[in-house]
């Protein structure tokens, strides 16, 4: 049953669906970059816009100071959602916090953090509350 209370609730689903395909077909015991190459067949498969290693420019005091990645930046619809993949069986506050800051810099309101356990794809929602 769908919360309608989420923030592009339909759209999360589809990509949560996505990363338990990918666990059903690879198990929990491959490399991130495997996993990442895997979304991204799957998403292609499922017919979703995405961009892969998404750069972020990075600014200090107005001034340009570098570029960071994230995993995905996917696109359905209108919805624009930042996923960001992890090998790790626990959520760390390291994770969360990036994703976080990957979210503010765009500007972008939904991402999804996931992780592959050797017991399953565990995922978060991030909401960008500014």
């Amino acid at each position: 049953m769908l919360r309608e209370d989420l923030v592009y609730k339909n759209e999360c689903y589809t990509i949560v669906g996505i990363l338990y395909k990918v666990f059903k077909a690879l198990g929990g015991e491959l490399l991130e970059k495997h996993y990442q190459k895997a979304l991204a067949v799957a998403l292609n498969e499922a017919g979703i816009k995405f961009i892969e290693q998404y750069p972020i420019k990075l600014y200090f005091d107005g001034k340009f100071i570098g570029i960071y990645y994230t995993d995905f930046l996917i696109q359905i619809g209108e919805a624009k959602i930042i996923l960001e993949i992890k090998k790790n069986e626990n959520f760390g506050l390291k994770n969360i916090k990036q994703l976080s800051d990957y979210l503010k810099n765009l500007k972008l309101k939904l991402g999804i953090l996931a992780n592959f356990t050797s017991t399953g794809v565990k995922y978060k929602r991030i909401v960008n509350i500014q």
